[in-house]
């Protein structure tokens, strides 16, 4: 019988997310980029969410979607462009995105977030071109870790 007493999972927080959204936007600021940042929580809650002024208004919805997506799949969006094929309607995995509340986004920038390896969220960004999202998102999640150490 083990002895050893499970850690607790200490959840993503609204601290967290602002964490996260303003490191994304740091990170595209300093791109020149504008864009829209969404943080949810491990069960797809919005925790923050932050458009700036002159990014697209499908931005906003982008990002949330990338963000769910990262969530649902507990993957990089960079890292699932290549699935689009699958859950296309004569793809083996077709009704995925229906069994879902949202639907999936395929495109790069969404980011799962991890804490003593489980997943407690995810951040997605939209607004400038897919690998310039990822990279946001990339630096927001590398800035919260620095902060979790």
């Amino acid at each position: 019988m083990s002895t050893a007493t499970p850690t607790a999972l200490v959840p993503l927080t609204t601290r967290d997310a602002e964490t996260l959204i303003a490191a994304a936007r740091r990170a595209a600021e300093d791109a020149g980029v504008t864009v829209s940042v969404t943080v949810l929580d491990a069960g797809g809650h919005p925790l923050a969410f932050r458009r700036d002024d002159r990014a697209v208004l499908i931005s906003g919805e982008t990002s949330t979607r990338k963000a769910y997506t990262a969530l649902q799949l507990n993957a990089p969006t960079a890292d699932l462009v290549d699935l689009v094929d699958l859950v296309k309607p004569d793809g083996p995995f077709h009704s995925l995105p229906t069994a879902l509340d949202k639907p999936l986004l395929f495109i790069a920038g969404g980011i799962p977030v991890h804490r003593d390896g489980r997943l407690v969220g995810a951040i997605g960004v939209g607004g400038g071109a897919p690998e310039q999202d990822h990279g946001f998102a990339t630096a927001a999640v590398d800035a919260l870790a620095v902060i979790d150490r």
